[in-house]
Parts: structure tokens; sequence; C-alpha cells
């Protein structure tokens, strides 16, 4: 129990020291004077700015398509029941999903009718198997299909890298990624490809992928590659770097979920204090701390 409250003591003192460090830390240590003092430099010495024409238009260019794309996106709060149904991967019409919505309901009503349920519990559960289940099942079917899409869509993008870098137009690394990336991937990059060829802009299908898939994953890769269409620039460059985000948004994703699993199995983090090995790593841990936030202190306290 003793080693249990000194090791409570210490992560309360660490947590204390940190807000405090985050607070005073700038007014102890002229770090707000020293930054005026590079303000009042800045303002004595102006530096003049020649910027490119090419450079400023191809700013406005970028600024442009975000615009446009914002717009969309504001547009489309409410999403209608047809995008839904392509969003979830299935290829029904809005009216054959209110009638099997329609079909459901009754099926439900008669049942509960026949169990005796009443006609005002009937009518609850036929509302909510016809109009609450069926949406619910949408919404089941979207987010199974957002987390598939997610899985594959990084070593999508290395794809197209390697083949932009092998001297391959980027519409013809879309086409490989097509002809070989597992479902739902593989259609959305195929609805691309088909929109492309009915005389679409390749930017501007790319940036529709949004529509079908809405992430912002999606939604990063459309605007890279629409961004490229309009002002040039090094795709290759762009799009790797567009994976390694993606693929540090996964990790985060997944270390998020690793953390909350730790709290919801108390017994398991409890280690770190009830055990000795687990209460010597708290002690490290503080100690490593101390020394890191030391080693900063002496990396960024400049003297002007």
């Amino acid at each position: 129990m003793n080693m249990q409250a000194l090791a409570l003591a210490s992560l309360a003192a660490v947590a204390i020291g940190g807000i405090a460090w985050v607070f005073l830390y700038p007014l102890l240590s002229g770090e707000k004077k020293a930054e005026s003092r590079r303000a009042t430099v800045a303002k004595s010495e102006p530096v003049a700015r020649n910027v490119d024409k090419n450079q400023r238009s191809r700013r406005e260019q970028v600024e442009g398509t975000l615009k446009d794309l914002e717009a969309r996106r504001a547009k489309e709060k409410r999403i209608p029941l047809s995008v839904r149904l392509t969003q979830a991967g299935l290829n029904w019409s809005t009216q054959k999903f209110t009638v099997v919505s329609a079909v459901l309901a009754a099926l439900i009503f008669v049942a509960a009718m026949l169990g005796g349920g009443g006609l005002l519990g009937a009518t609850g559960l036929a509302f909510a198997g016809g109009f609450g289940l069926p949406r619910w099942a949408l919404g089941f079917l979207k987010k199974r299909r957002e987390q598939a899409f997610l899985k594959a869509l990084p070593d999508a993008v290395d794809v197209i890298v390697r083949g932009i870098k092998a001297g391959l137009p980027l519409f013809d690394s879309i086409k490989v990624v097509a002809a070989d990336a597992p479902e739902p991937l593989k259609s959305e990059f195929l609805a691309i490809i088909e929109t492309q060829a009915i005389g679409m802009p390749l930017g501007e299908a790319c940036a529709r992928l949004f529509e079908r898939m809405p992430l912002p994953e999606a939604n990063f890769f459309g605007i890279v590659v629409a961004i490229q269409q309009k002002s040039g620039g090094n795709l290759s460059e762009a799009l790797g770097n567009l994976s390694k985000v993606l693929r540090d948004r996964k990790k985060m994703a997944e270390k998020i979920q690793a953390m909350s699993m730790d709290i919801t199995t108390p017994d398991y983090i409890s280690l770190l204090w009830t055990h000795p090995t687990g209460q010597l790593m708290l002690v490290g841990c503080v100690i490593w701390m101390t020394i890191g936030i030391l080693v900063m202190k002496k990396m960024i306290n400049f003297d002007f």
C-alpha cells in the first residue's frame, strides 16, 4: 500500500508540475521578452517580398479548389437515401428499399398482433422495425465498408506512387489499382475510371470519391489529385506524403483503440502501480520525463 501511495503521489506531482510548466515557464524563462525582441527586429528591418507570378497563380488555384470543395460539402449536409444506399454498397433503388421496409414493418406488426402485443405495441414495433431497423442496417454496412476501404487505401496510394515513378500516367496507375485492389476500393476506383471515360476531368472524378466514400482520407486523395491536375507539381511526392499521413492516422486510431481498451480493463493497467516491476517502470518514466524536459529547456532557451 505504501508503494502504491508513493506511485500515485509521484504521478500527481508530475501532472501538477507539467501544468505549472505550461503556464509558468513562458513567464519565468524570458521567452515572451525574447519573442518581443524578435518582433522588434523584424519590424525594424523589413524584408521585401517578391512573389513570383507563377507561384501566386498556383496559390490562387489551390485556394479556389479548396473553396469549391468546401462549398460542395456545405450543400451536401443532408444525404439523400439514394446516396446512403450507394455508400452502404447496395445496388438497390429507393423504391426497392421503401418496399422492403414496408414489408418488414407489416410482418412485424402481424407477428406482434398474433403474439398479443396489442394495437399500440404492435404499431410501435412495426415503426421501429420498418423505419429504424433498415436505416440501422444501412449505417452498419456503411461503416463496415468504410473500414475495409481505409484498410486498403494506403497500399493503393503506394501502388500509384510506384507507377508514377516508373513513368506511368496517373490514369494508368489508377487502372492498376482498380484491377488488383480488394473491394470496396476496387469498385470506387472503377467508378473514377468510368466517370473520367465519359468526359469528366480526372481531378474532378477523384474529388467525387468523397461523395461515395465520406471519409477524410478519401477527401485528402481527391484534393491532392485535383490540385495537381490544376496547378501541376510533383504528384509522386504529394501522394507519397499522403500515404504517410494515411498510415499515421491509422496508427493513431489503433493507438486510441488500445488506450480505450486499457480504460475498460482496469485490472490490466493497474499492474503499473500494484506490481513491483510496474512501480519501477513508473519511477523510470518520471525520471526520463524529467530529463527530457530539462534537455528541451536547454535546447529552446536562447539568449538574445
